[in-house]
């Protein structure tokens, strides 16, 4: 007796219709508080901020830093970094803002509409190193050691942010039969880029967004496990955090179908994550066969060593002692005493020949 035997007649077909499930999309992404609006897309890149402020703090400590460092640098970092990704989404979707080939059909001051979504990773990371390279100066810290500790937790805080395009019911991936389709409300959805007609209501599309999250969140764990493992420093867990990442990037990109630049018929973040992807596995072997090990403190200079206050004055030098007096106190008066004697004694001497 087999397990097809056992089974209702019915229920082969039942199970296709049991299985065909789909993502629902949120239907409200903006909650208000008064006149105040309370955004899912800015609260999901608070949250995925925090946390990773929280895991750069924790392995600072272990890698011998000062988890107190980790917010002043983060105060450099982020503002660099949010600026920065705004201004590589607008440059990589520049047809929203200023019209096809520059035309000025668009609408600019939507560049400025941040809360709307649109923030590309590479220009966050870019401006956001360069904030972070500030911080760690005025601490007294390498950059690359900060960088190390942060990678990780990088990963995590994109997987969150994520959450923040399923709010938006944005950078969706093309049609999907799948059984894990998102469902896209009529409002959102975007024209096919083959009729340049929009898709029928009910059109199920790939979850990039979820695809995004999973990968980054597999990477952060692949990042711990690497760095445990091996000790890498000196840059190493950034440019390994860059590998992964573009290795999944390349694939969830070419799945989305919102505007995008095109260059030699790709998407423009395909061909960023390509390049970067090959830059850091170069980096990686040329930092492996120099720098093999951690490096062993991840400061620049000592801890309260102050550049700025300049180089301080030596203390004089205490007077040689005497050998003479090199016993009690009582001993080293004695020469003293003696001179007193000495003197005193040809004044007596002149006061008798007077």
């Amino acid at each position: 007796m087999t397990l097809l035997t056992v089974l209702p007649a019915s229920l082969p077909a039942v199970l296709p219709a049991a299985l065909a499930t789909e993502i629902p999309s949120p239907s409200q992404h903006t909650w208000y508080l008064g006149i105040f609006p309370l955004r899912a897309y800015a609260l999901a890149i608070l949250a995925g901020i925090a946390i990773a402020v929280w895991m750069t703090a924790r392995r600072w400590k272990a890698r011998g830093g000062n988890p107190e460092d980790v917010l002043e640098i983060v105060f450099w970092a982020v503002p660099f970094g949010l600026l920065g990704g705004r201004i590589y989404h607008v440059l990589s979707s520049p047809d929203r803002y200023f019209g096809e080939n520059f035309s000025g059909g668009g609408d600019p001051i939507k560049a400025l509409y941040v809360w709307e979504g649109g923030l590309g990773i590479w220009g966050a990371v870019a401006l956001g190193a360069f904030g972070a390279w500030l911080g760690c100066r005025q601490k007294g810290v390498r950059l690359s050691s900060f960088a190390d500790a942060a990678a990780p937790g990088l990963l995590v805080a994109q997987a969150v942010g994520r959450l923040g395009n399923w709010f938006n019911q944005e950078l969706y991936g093309r049609p999907t039969e799948l059984p894990w389709g998102l469902r896209i409300d009529a409002e959102y959805l975007v024209s096919n880029p083959a009729t340049g007609v929009a898709y029928p209501e009910g059109t199920l599309f790939h979850p990039t967004f979820l695809y995004e999250i999973l990968w980054c969140l597999a990477m952060a764990g692949a990042l711990l496990f690497l760095d445990r493992r091996f000790k890498l420093g000196h840059g190493r867990v950034l440019w390994t955090y860059v590998l992964l990442y573009t290795l999944g990037r390349v694939w969830i990109e070419m799945l989305r179908i919102d505007d995008a630049e095109l260059v030699l018929g790709l998407r423009l973040n395909v061909w960023t994550s390509v390049l970067l992807g090959l830059t850091a596995l170069v980096v990686l072997v040329v930092l492996a066969r120099k720098f093999p090990t951690r490096e062993e403190t991840v400061r620049l200079r000592p801890e309260g060593d102050d550049p700025s206050a300049g180089p301080e004055a030596d203390p004089e030098p205490d007077p040689e002692p005497d050998p003479a007096s090199a016993g009690t106190g009582e001993a080293a008066a004695e020469p003293e005493e003696e001179k007193t004697a000495a003197v005193e004694e040809p004044d007596a001497d002149t006061s008798a020949r007077t």
